[in-house]
């Protein structure tokens, strides 16, 4: 037998599976991060690349990559991101600069303020959204002229 015996067979010598981790690409500077199930956390949280909340988080969170809210996750807070998919339950406000995708069974009590949105059929939201680019930090053109009569 190649596992028992002296004799190396040449299958075994490769793993019989790959990390998550090995299949993502790396950039400098980014990180890949797991809050998981089980954990609690409270605070503000700061971070560069992609974080993926599966636990309890209250507090704030800042970045201007992904944050993931897992399904099943409990999270109280202000947040500010690039991108924000939630698939658990947030109570507070969202920003994104790029894209908020609230996906089934996402439930978010909270305002959001982003300039895409995608909604999954099934989701609950409970509060107001504003949609606007948010990324181009330059002032919005002034209204028409209203009610100006010639």
């Amino acid at each position: 037998m190649a596992l028992l015996g002296g004799k190396k067979d040449e299958s075994s010598s490769k793993p019989l599976f790959r990390r998550e981790e090995e299949s993502v690409s790396q950039r400098s500077g980014e990180v890949h991060t797991l809050l998981g199930k089980g954990s609690e956390f409270e605070g503000k949280l700061t971070f560069e690349g992609q974080v993926r909340i599966d636990g309890k988080f209250q507090g704030q969170i800042i970045t201007k990559d992904v944050l993931v809210i897992g399904d099943g996750a409990k999270v109280q807070a202000e947040i500010q991101a690039g991108t924000v998919i939630i698939n658990g339950q947030v109570e507070g406000n969202v920003k994104a600069t790029q894209i908020i995708e609230l996906k089934t069974p996402g439930r978010v009590k909270g305002n959001l303020e982003t300039p895409s949105l995608s909604m999954d059929r099934g989701v609950i939201f409970e509060g107001s959204l504003k949609m606007e680019n948010l990324g181009t930090g330059g002032a919005r053109p002034p209204p028409p002229p209203g009610g100006e009569k010639k």
